[in-house]
């Protein structure tokens, strides 16, 4: 058996891991440094907010356009040569005099990103035996949510004595990453498909219909998540409990990430999706009922709502990521950058409609139940595309 043909080893895979695990420092940590950005930059918290809206943006657009066109190189290089970029892009950022470098910067650093969490998540499909992808997805998914609740804390800490710390940090990480990937992952040549052949199953609706059930579930969970410390805030006394809060939402996440990973093993993508979306539509009731109990009991309920909704927001992207590439096993690089960039779309409508929300006058509880709304609507989706897909025999049927 040759190198490329043989499964990616775990040596591998850890590699990719910490690459993963630098872009999920990059991807929150400058929302927790606005003040120190716009004051050193001189301008505007809003303006310095378009540091984080930008990359979004960039990354929605350019992930799956630079999916397409380099689906036929080696995915080894693309790997290589998407995280280098970004690493660029961070040290630009980190040592920029003005906002419009920076901002370039930001750009940069988005376009390698955003081509970087597409190629990897089809790297390890591709190099993963059929019993064993989920748990490997998982594995190289988790450096992204390890991130959340280890990089993202450290680097706010060391952020507060200089913003451009944490940017340093993640150019460090992704340079070690860099090298590890350049000595122990394995290449890999997929067959070489035209640009017409790639684009092909963007005429499926129920490729397209899949990926907006992700966008669907990124929507319910950012919005409550964007506006989680309105919700805790009357309930518990002083900062350290709400960054307790989102330092527990990460941890519970990498859980669910994990169990997700070995639950895709056994059962058919499709049956896990819609195990999770109707569990968050529970949890969102159940959480509900629960903020309305006054004192400690409400305190409590609050925990209990948002760390549920992380173990099953956290198991959602293993099972989105393997459901698109059983739809579309020849083109998982370019689908699986359309799947990114549904959920920054999902998340970014989220925050939207929440702040919408609550400038209507809801309250901030409020918001759980509307998220109950969207899961609603998604989970009705997900079940209509499930059943199209079975009658062109494109996936397995619900039960596993």
């Amino acid at each position: 058996m040759t190198s490329e043909a043989r499964p990616a080893g775990f040596g591998a895979l850890l590699w990719l891991a910490l690459a993963t695990f630098s872009m999920g420092i990059d991807g929150y940590v400058l929302a927790g440094l606005l003040p120190q950005i716009a004051d050193d930059l001189d301008v505007s918290n809003a303006a310095a907010g378009q540091l984080v809206a930008i990359f979004a943006l960039t990354a929605a657009v350019a992930g799956p356009v630079l999916s397409a066109l380099t689906g036929a190189w080696e995915r080894k290089a693309v790997i290589a040569g998407s995280l280098a970029l970004f690493v660029i892009g961070n040290l630009v950022i980190a040592l920029a005099p003005t906002y419009a470098i920076a901002m370039a910067g930001r750009i940069v650093s988005a376009v390698g990103g955003a081509l970087l969490t597409a190629v990897v998540s089809a790297y390890v499909l591709a190099k993963s035996q059929p019993d064993r992808r989920g748990r490997a997805l998982s594995f190289v998914v988790g450096g992204f949510l390890v991130a959340t609740a280890l990089g993202v804390p450290v680097g706010l800490v060391i952020g507060q004595l200089d913003w451009r710390l944490p940017l340093y940090l993640v150019a460090v990480v992704g340079t070690i990453a860099l090298i590890g990937i350049l000595i122990n992952v394995p290449k890999l040549h997929l067959p070489a498909l035209s640009l017409r052949e790639t684009l092909r199953p963007l005429k499926q609706p129920v490729l397209i219909g899949a990926i907006l059930v992700a966008t669907g579930i990124m929507c319910a969970s950012y919005l409550c998540f964007t506006y989680a410390t309105l919700i805790f805030g009357p309930r518990v006394d002083g900062a350290a409990a709400i960054i307790a809060a989102m330092f527990g939402y990460g941890l519970v996440s990498l859980i669910g990430n994990i169990i997700s990973g070995r639950a895709n093993d056994r059962f058919a993508p499709v049956s896990v999706i819609t195990l999770i979306i109707g569990v968050l539509i529970a949890v969102a009731l159940l959480g509900t009922a629960g903020l309305m109990l006054p004192g400690f009991g409400g305190a409590v309920a609050a925990f209990a709502w948002f760390f549920a909704c992380a173990l099953f927001n956290g198991g959602s992207g293993v099972a989105l990521q393997s459901r698109l590439g059983d739809l579309a096993p020849g083109s998982m690089a370019l689908v699986l950058a359309l799947n990114a960039s549904g959920m920054q779309l999902g998340s970014a409508l989220g925050g939207i409609l929440g702040g919408a929300l609550l400038v209507a006058g809801l309250p901030a509880d409020g918001l759980v139940p509307a998220s109950a709304v969207v899961l609603v609507v998604t989970l009705v989706l997900h079940l209509g595309i499930s059943r199209a897909a079975r009658r062109r025999g494109r996936t397995p049927a619900l039960a596993a």
